[in-house]
């Protein structure tokens, strides 16, 4: 699928377009945004430079089938040019979404894909393997947040079309950046930033408008931690 940018409206309004990562190609959801970061600072010091990785296509793969242990904890330890963050999963919230990242994950489908779109202040987004906002794994599950679902800083969710219904996800998510997205309970909530919310806040630090960032935002490696 296609990724449909945010269109920028004169001064009031950002509208946000995230991407689905296995479905139709639509337009998304128009939804306000913040301008404003918390006082959470970037990590000293530059990205390393690394060149973009060459676009793969999309995903062939199935869905697994095989749910996560209820009774354990999994986190996914991501890896990149930039830094490092770990995100905590939310079985509860999102059991098959969980289930489907661990499973990519551990399948190495996150290695060598970068951040493609950075919104400084909103969201920095990545997991697409054709590095250009329309790809995903080649099947969707569905997790239907909560109607008092919160995007706010550090809270990692999946993007979809707004054709979908609510809770669609692929392999795209994004880390909410600002204090507040202000999105509506559309957006399967997976989980949230643990720990290195600092690198999350240098690579949203690379953005400008929106678009791709500066310079590549490479996802290195992405391991599965159980406790």
């Amino acid at each position: 699928m296609h990724l449909t940018r945010i269109a920028l409206l004169p001064v009031l309004v950002l509208v946000l377009a995230l991407a689905a990562c296995g479905g139709d190609d639509e337009g998304e959801d128009a939804a306000p945004r913040t301008d404003q970061l918390t006082t959470v600072s970037p990590q000293s010091g530059a990205c390393d430079p690394v060149e973009a990785p060459e676009p793969r296509e999309d995903g062939a793969l199935e869905a697994p089938t095989e749910r996560l242990d209820p009774d354990t904890t999994y986190s996914l330890f991501v890896r990149t040019n930039c830094g490092t963050f770990t995100i905590s999963l939310d079985q509860e919230t999102a059991p098959n979404t969980a289930a489907s990242l661990v499973a990519l994950a551990r399948e190495g489908f996150f290695d060598g894909t970068t951040f493609h779109r950075v919104v400084p202040g909103f969201v920095i987004q990545g997991g697409d393997p054709t590095g250009e906002g329309g790809g995903g794994p080649g099947y969707s599950t569905v997790d239907p947040p909560p109607d008092d679902a919160a995007y706010t800083q550090g809270v990692v969710a999946m993007a979809k079309a707004p054709g979908e219904p609510a809770g669609t996800a692929g392999s795209q998510f994004f880390v909410v950046t600002g204090p507040d997205a202000g999105l509506p309970p559309e957006y399967a909530v997976v989980g949230r930033v643990v720990r290195g919310i600092e690198t999350v806040m240098t690579i949203d630090g690379l953005g400008s408008g929106d678009g791709p960032p500066s310079q590549p935002v490479v996802i290195q490696e992405v391991t599965v931690e159980e406790s």
